[in-house]
């Protein structure tokens, strides 16, 4: 059974999405403020966080930061700040998806079973792999070169590993933001070459024999490998 961190300090509305969510055969666990969110997470290590951004102690944007400073965890924002801003914001810091309120509770379960499905692609042969001297591991989510561990933005690690677990094969753009940022995602598929160029510069020390993230011009992106043990 799926676990779920709901962070909302407006009872009701965390009591109707509880129900739900156990209806979907999810087990929950509530918080009300962000100090006790940070409990739970560190607490429970649930499969996804539902968070609100407007919390007593510590607010939704803290939390967040707090939980992609340790953790690929998927989370879901709610809030009622519905500005475009605001949205690009929560996903730009490593959001999964962001919901407005009002809402219907049968699409927050919707939406909790959609990112939860493209996390599973992502760890889908929780095995590691090695391409000659990178070594990924896609269930601790853990990337290492020349033996040292490299650290990635959550998005950019996410795009990597989606694109590792499908080595030379090309993907567009918008197939990757579908897998990666979600089909909501309202910003530019710029998002898309300015995570791949982070990626690259994090891996420039991979030599080029080994393998390497090719451009194809007018088609989209693949990951090459040429040396895989």
């Amino acid at each position: 059974m799926k676990s779920i961190l709901l962070v909302e300090d407006e009872l009701v509305i965390s009591r109707v999405l509880k129900v739900y969510l156990q209806k979907a055969n999810y087990q929950v666990w509530q918080a009300v403020d962000g100090l006790e969110a940070i409990q739970l997470f560190d607490e429970k290590k649930p499969d996804l966080v539902l968070l609100d951004v407007m919390l007593p102690e510590r607010n939704g944007w803290e939390i967040l930061q707090y939980i992609r400073e340790k953790s690929a965890c998927p989370v879901i924002m709610i809030t009622a700040l519905g500005q475009t801003d605001q949205k690009l914001m929560g996903l730009n810091e490593g959001a999964d998806d962001y919901i407005t309120k009002p809402f219907v509770a049968e699409e927050v379960v919707a939406r909790v079973n959609a990112v939860l499905r493209r996390s599973a692609i992502l760890i889908k042969d929780q095995e590691t792999r090695i391409y000659g001297s990178l070594k990924i591991n896609f269930q601790s989510h853990n990337v290492t070169l020349h033996g040292l561990e490299v650290l990635f933005h959550p998005r950019d690690l996410s795009l990597l590993l989606f694109l590792a677990q499908n080595p030379n094969q090309t993907f567009t753009r918008d197939q990757l933001i579908d897998q990666v940022w979600g089909m909501d995602y309202g910003g530019s598929d710029r998002a898309v070459d300015l995570a791949i160029k982070r990626i690259r510069k994090t891996l420039e020390n991979w030599p080029p024999s080994e393998g390497e993230i090719k451009t194809l011009r007018g088609v989209g992106y693949q990951f090459c490998v040429y040396k895989k043990q």
